[in-house]
């Protein structure tokens, strides 16, 4: 089995060929190829390589299927006795991939 830890857009990702993820938002349109040459582990059946801090020549290619965004979370302030409340709302960006290749 092969699988490979990735810094994508500053998160770091244990990712194996054939598998969908969401990560931080990408500047990538639906359907654009992506390559990420920030792997910091790649394991081949019981050959592991560790990086410092990449492993050289080595990368990971994926495909972008959309563009999102997560599900609200509802941030409330409020002052104790000084009739200071707010509500607001955040939805955070995601970009769903798949992985298509390990190098």
């Amino acid at each position: 089995m092969i699988f490979a830890v990735v810094d994508i857009a500053g998160k770091q990702e244990k990712v194996t060929e054939g598998m969908v993820l969401n990560v931080p938002s990408l500047s990538e349109e639906e359907g654009a190829k992506v390559v990420f040459d920030n792997v910091l582990l790649l394991s081949k059946n019981d050959d592991t390589t560790i990086g410092s801090p990449y492993v050289s020549g080595s990368s990971v290619e994926a495909k972008v299927i959309g563009n999102g965004k997560d599900d609200k979370v509802e941030v409330f302030k409020m002052k104790h006795r000084k009739r200071y409340r707010i509500k607001q709302g955040h939805r955070q960006g995601h970009t769903k991939i798949e992985i298509t290749k390990i190098k």
